[in-house]
């Protein structure tokens, strides 16, 4: 297992519960998989660098997990066909 760590950033519109309820949902997907989530960081909603998709800010979310090498592949999957989520990286954490 390696450790990753994703970070990903929601559309503003989304209330606090949709926010939580989009974490949750990734979390459980890392840990249905076989992973462990190690720590999940809600930054909250700040301003962007620059403008996408005609958005100036979003909410911020860190979540850092170990999991085999297949996870990060589904798990951007799922993160591409997801409305709420505007960008997103997901790197593999240096020993």
């Amino acid at each position: 297992m390696r450790k990753y760590e994703t970070i990903f950033i929601l559309h503003p519109s989304l209330d606090e519960e949709a926010v939580k309820a989009n974490v949750e949902k990734f979390k459980g997907v890392i840990e249905n998989a076989g992973g462990v989530v190690d720590n999940v960081d809600l930054w909250g909603k700040r301003k962007l660098a620059y403008e996408i998709k005609k958005v100036n800010e979003g909410h911020y979310t860190l979540i850092n997990f170990t999991a085999e090498p297949e996870l990060p592949k589904e798990l951007d999957r799922l993160f591409r066909i997801n409305d709420s989520v505007i960008r997103h990286i997901i790197v593999k954490e240096e020993k």
